[in-house]
């Protein structure tokens, strides 16, 4: 029996007459997390765990929305659903389905490492487990974040001993907190762009060990802040007051500076390995602890995961969805040039 199937509109389960993450408009959407490729504007209701409706009105709008805690059990049309932490970013969750004994669970984005704000990853055991795979790879390897952070941190008092300032590039929701999350603030002061700050504003009411930051504006004087770390999402179109900084460094944090050659790419001065996505020990570590009979793999490389899992004795699929992983952070990334 299928609990979740691929429509034109994205992930429906039938049974509910609901949509998990739909990349077109439908009435009722369940949303696994507040990034743009999971959580499209025009949906009638928005259903998500209780941390990420906050964010989702901030980066929406004006939206008709339900919050639930993790763990807590809710039914539509006899289905049985609860969302479970994904350890993503802030208010991430896994979807579990449960209708007449059987169970799925829709990840999202996960990752298995805490990383000291979010939720940590809970493994749910399933009959079915929709996996993303962005990473699906067996290069991909993270360091443990502890010696990546020593490397930026590193990096940053080089750069503010030199009198230059530091500039680090990532998404406004989940990788600029975290990256803020492990700075050392005796070094000098973080400076946020506005989109950075208004998450932080948001994530602060149930995440309250977040660090504070500056919040960027025109009366910031460059030569007050030249030990500075600058935190800027992908994209920002207020890049020209970057340029009143100079010298600065420029910083880049995603799982494909794994790749040799991503840091020129992306015209970035120092690269650093920092993804919110699960490497490819991780994928398989999670996929095994769900104990699930079938995986149904999603954005990413689906192909290499789908043959290893076979492989291994598991009955794999691919999914075909827009969910886009750090595909977009990397790409957009051209704009800081």
């Amino acid at each position: 029996m299928a609990l979740v199937e691929v429509t034109k509109l994205g992930l429906y389960c039938p049974q509910a007459d609901i949509y998990i993450d739909p990349w077109r408009k439908v009435p009722r959407a369940m949303i696994t997390h507040a990034h743009a490729d999971h959580a499209r504007s025009g949906m009638g209701l928005y259903i998500a765990q209780e941390h990420s409706v906050p964010l989702l009105k901030s980066r929406l709008g004006k939206i008709q929305a339900q919050g639930y805690s993790y763990g807590t059990s809710f039914y539509c049309n006899g289905v049985r659903f609860s969302f479970h932490p994904a350890g993503h970013v802030p208010g991430s969750a896994q979807i579990r389905l449960e209708y007449k004994g059987e169970v799925w669970v829709v990840s999202g984005d996960y990752k298995l490492e805490d990383d000291g704000l979010s939720v940590p990853f809970e493994p749910i055991k399933c009959h079915s487990f929709i996996t993303e795979s962005t990473f699906g790879m067996p290069i991909y390897r993270w360091m443990p974040q502890e010696k990546v952070f020593g490397e930026l941190n590193d990096w940053w008092a080089t750069n503010a001993e030199e009198g230059v300032v530091s500039v680090m590039v990532g998404y406004s929701l989940g990788k600029a907190q975290r990256i803020l999350h492990h700075l050392d603030a005796s070094i000098g002061p973080v400076i946020v762009h506005p989109a950075i700050h208004e998450m932080n504003d948001e994530i602060r009411a149930f995440a309250p060990q977040l660090k504070q930051a500056t919040k960027w504006t025109k009366g910031i004087k460059p030569e007050e802040n030249r030990n500075a770390m600058i935190l800027i999402p992908p994209g920002a179109h207020e890049v020209h007051w970057i340029e009143k900084f100079r010298p600065y460094s420029m910083g880049f944090a995603s799982g494909w500076m794994n790749l040799r050659g991503a840091r020129r790419w992306n015209a970035a001065d120092r690269g650093f390995v920092i993804s919110d996505h699960a490497d490819w020990p991780s994928l398989l570590r999670a996929i095994q602890d769900t104990g699930a009979e079938k995986v149904f793999v999603t954005h990413g490389y689906t192909s290499v995961l789908v043959r290893y899992l076979r492989e291994l004795g598991l009955e794999a699929e691919e999914f075909e969805t827009l969910f886009e992983g750090e595909i977009q952070e990397v790409h957009s990334a051209a704009a800081h040039e």
